[in-house]
């Protein structure tokens, strides 16, 4: 059964070629062409993934990345027209797992496509061939990686999907330090084009859920010069 892409795109021309092009590759396709209408088809349709323009009629990108990420992990990846990193980091930090600036390549936004879904492949198929729970421990923190959940104090934490890639490395490589470039390539993939920022936004929003006090933080370590590790 094919992949389902929900592209959500109001320019035409734009919405035309990418429906092709992806049909082309195999996917079953559906296109909307403002926000609102994205928000009703994710709900629908449940994609395997969203192309999302930031852009929109009605709702933006932002607002759309908001309302799914209330009810849904879908992977999303975003289009902006503009080359600001105030607004790729909004992006990432309201859960969109990759973007794109125009005008880019329609071979690489295929690229992008097939390794967002290929991941996703991979993390569903690890999580089906394990019976039992694996549990990573730290302190009152624990990550179900069979059931993808994070609890603190046996609470659940309501992570973003990137978020909660990078807690699991760095718990997983406790005691190890990374730079950002490393973390970046290890989480987020080497096709991923964002600058380390991104690390330093996701670290940041983690220390604020799972540090006692954020601002002197006992398990998300910085390392002068290096970048992070997690202790505990």
């Amino acid at each position: 059964m094919p992949q389902k892409v929900l592209v959500v795109e109001d320019d035409a021309a734009i919405r035309e070629a990418l429906t092709y092009n992806l049909g082309r590759e195999g996917y079953e396709v559906e296109a909307v062409g403002d926000g609102a209408a994205a928000v009703a088809a994710v709900r629908k349709a449940e994609p395997s993934l969203v192309v999302l323009d930031l852009m929109l009629p009605e709702l933006d990108g932002f607002d759309v990345t908001r309302a799914l990420r209330k009810e849904s992990k879908v992977p999303i990846l975003m289009l902006t027209a503009r080359d600001d990193e105030i607004d790729r980091v909004l992006g990432l930090e309201l859960g969109a797992d990759d973007y794109l600036t125009k005008p880019f390549s329609m071979r690489e936004l295929l690229a992008r496509v097939k390794a967002m879904l290929r991941r996703v492949q991979m993390e569903h198929s690890d999580a089906q061939g394990s019976a039992a729970s694996q549990l990573l421990t730290s302190g009152n923190l624990t990550i179900d990686e069979t059931r993808h959940e994070v609890t603190l104090d046996g609470a659940v934490l309501d992570l973003k999907p990137k978020e909660y890639e990078l807690l699991l490395f760095l718990l997983q490589n406790r005691g190890r330090a990374y730079t950002r470039e490393q973390l970046l390539e290890r989480v987020w993939g080497w096709e991923f084009a964002g600058g380390s920022r991104t690390v330093d936004v996701h670290v940041r929003w983690l220390r604020s859920r799972i540090e006692a006090d954020a601002e002197t933080p006992q398990r998300i370590i910085t390392v002068r010069g290096v970048g992070y590790r997690f202790e505990g």
